[in-house]
């Protein structure tokens, strides 16, 4: 289970990075639904993983990075 745990968290990570990385180099948008799913999965592996280990301090700061996702989803229509 440790490993799985492992895993999510890195994919997590992997996926906030790849998230920021498209919207820098202009290839996504921060209104676009990808940016968005991106962010999403990647806050979700990471709260998991921080959770999992007791690293409260990041789990805060993924359920808020997760909830301004979720809300600006919500909120806004996403670019296409």
């Amino acid at each position: 289970m440790k490993i799985f745990i492992e895993v999510i968290g890195w994919a997590g990570a992997g996926l906030v990075l790849l998230a920021y990385g498209l919207m820098m180099t202009r290839r996504l948008v921060s209104t676009a639904a990808g940016y968005q799913w991106l962010n999403a999965a990647g806050s979700t592996g990471l709260i998991l993983n921080c959770a999992w280990n007791g690293a409260f301090p990041g789990v805060f700061l993924n359920v808020v990075w997760l909830a301004v996702t979720a809300y600006s989803m919500w909120r806004r229509p996403a670019a296409h």
